[in-house]
């Protein structure tokens, strides 16, 4: 292999620690060429719905990713290569100005659903050199699962105590200080701006509960400072489903999302400090999170284009509704009910939104207006800054009861959620300003205050806020116990909630630990 190059292909694995296929074309290879495609393929529209398939949050996140780990690759004496285009269609226009001759062969990481597949099954046919693949960003590494993916139970519980007791996790691969230089003679090429892909520019919004940017460098000081500085994983089960703030939860699904964090790195993070301070239930439920994150990710792989299907896994016929009016005014926040409109509007406003936010808003979606659920997981791929393709349609479809729930019919009744987890108003209040003068919980149920309140607060419904597109029946057994000005504390009767909270903080999470 002497002189020879290796070219590595990134796309969501944009690290260097733990990144096996960019690890091995350093030990392997005379030079290294890591490149990243900007396609022009994410920067057009979703598929049914054309929303923007690459939002300004989630681009803006990306971008910093790109630029920190071209600052990390030049630090151990790399680079970046950088270009605009297909993958399949750059990397053999590259491949034939270098001379095959001096290529070694093409190395990246696998992923599973069939965008990323057809620009994998180009590339093994027409690039005209060797390639090698890596099966990277799952926690546990499917060649040691102790069945074949095809044969993945399609319960998670069934799927997670077979695993936990039987799968070891890899050990993280160690980095190297230094690495093997860029070819000579190859542009590494300028980062494309936002505009440049035709995406709108973003503003940070103070009310953020993610406040951070992009890259494997940040994505370590959250870990550093969410372990080790703050001691607040210890309580992350206990706060993970609060509203405001960036330290209610890990916030690891971006960086996990893009590959700026390897799952493998933070599990051996969390089983050091399990060993070293305190193993709890909150230190577990991170590792059951991410396992949750596998788990979706196993399923795009057994199911493959099913879970795009409307009626996803399990091929139920429901007459989906697309009232354009009603979708509209869920995902500008606007439909009414504070609790999903003060929800919706944080996604808008930053590109995130909590664990319990993702759950209640999709309920709402798929079992109150009963509107079809790829409007929700489309939306949430535009806009979402942690989006990933596995963990929001897996996340959509179990939501939708189309997917891996073992429960039919589950509705989450938003109310008694908001009252539960938002009880005395003020995540509604930060994001719904025009309700900022309705007190106590009585902000949930806005429409049923009387003319007298209504007045005092300045809300005019259908003016100043809107009508309700709907009052589901359950809301009413909650309502009486609001009283007008009063707050309220956690608890309450009725409402389903999602058995062991479903994982979903890593995504939806999907997300990954959110």
């Amino acid at each position: 292999m002497t002189g020879k190059i290796i070219i590595c292909m990134l796309r969501n694995d944009l690290r260097l620690h733990d990144n096996e296929a960019l690890l091995w074309a350093f030990k392997n290879g005379s030079r290294v060429l890591p490149i990243y495609c900007f396609d022009p393929r994410h920067y057009k529209g979703t598929y049914h719905f054309g929303f923007p398939k690459t939002g300004p949050h989630r681009l803006k996140f990306l971008l910093e990713s790109i630029q920190d780990l071209r600052q990390i690759l030049k630090s151990r004496g790399s680079g970046l290569i950088v270009r605009t285009g297909k993958p399949e269609e750059v990397i053999t226009d590259l491949i034939q100005k270098i001379g095959k001759e001096s290529i070694d062969s093409l190395v990246y990481s696998e992923e599973v659903t069939e965008e990323e597949l057809d620009v994998e099954s180009f590339l093994k046919s027409s690039c005209g050199v060797k390639v090698k693949t890596f099966w990277e960003n799952t926690l546990y590494h499917r060649d040691d699962l102790p069945f074949h993916y095809k044969q993945l139970p399609d319960i998670y519980t069934q799927f997670r105590k077979v695993v936990e007791s039987n799968v070891p996790v890899r050990s993280v691969l160690a980095t190297p200080r230094e690495l093997k230089p860029l070819p000579s003679g190859i542009e590494e090429g300028n980062i494309p701006t936002s505009e440049d892909l035709g995406v709108s520019g973003v503003h940070a919004d103070s009310r953020s509960a993610f406040p951070y940017k992009g890259g494997e460098s940040t994505g370590l000081e959250r870990i550093d400072y969410y372990l080790w500085q703050t001691d607040k994983v210890a309580h992350y089960k206990e706060t993970r489903n609060c509203m405001i703030g960036s330290d209610y939860s890990t916030k690891f699904s971006p960086w996990l999302a893009h590959g700026c964090l390897s799952p493998r790195f933070i599990y051996s993070e969390i089983k050091r400090y399990e060993k070293e301070r305190t193993a709890n239930q909150s230190t577990y439920w991170v590792l059951f999170e991410l396992l949750w994150r596998d788990y979706f990710r196993y399923v795009a792989l057994k199911y493959g284009n099913m879970i795009f299907y409307p009626g996803g896994i399990q091929g139920k016929h429901i007459p989906w509704k697309k009232d354009k009016n009603a979708f509209n005014a869920w995902k500008e926040g606007r439909t009414g009910v504070p609790y999903v409109d003060a929800n919706m509007r944080e996604l808008a406003a930053t590109g995130f939104m909590s664990n319990r936010g993702r759950q209640n808003v999709a309920s709402f979606l798929t079992k109150d207006l009963k509107l079809d659920w790829r409007l929700g997981a489309e939306w949430f791929e535009s806009m979402l800054i942690d989006h990933d393709v596995c963990s929001n349609y897996g996340n959509w479809l179990y939501s939708a009861g189309i997917g891996n729930d073992p429960r039919e019919d589950r509705k989450f009744n938003m109310v008694k959620q908001g009252l539960d987890y938002d009880p005395n108003g003020d995540f509604i209040r930060l994001w719904i300003p025009e309700l900022n003068k309705v007190k106590g919980a009585d902000i949930h149920t806005v429409w049923a205050l009387s003319s007298a309140v209504l007045l005092r607060a300045e809300v005019s419904l259908a003016e100043t806020y809107p009508k309700p597109l709907l009052i589901a029946p359950e809301w009413s057994r909650h309502m009486g116990k609001i009283g007008s000005g009063g707050g309220r504390g956690r608890g309450g009767g009725g409402g389903s909630k999602l058995k062991q909270q479903k994982g979903m903080d890593f995504y939806f999470k999907n997300s990954q630990p959110r």
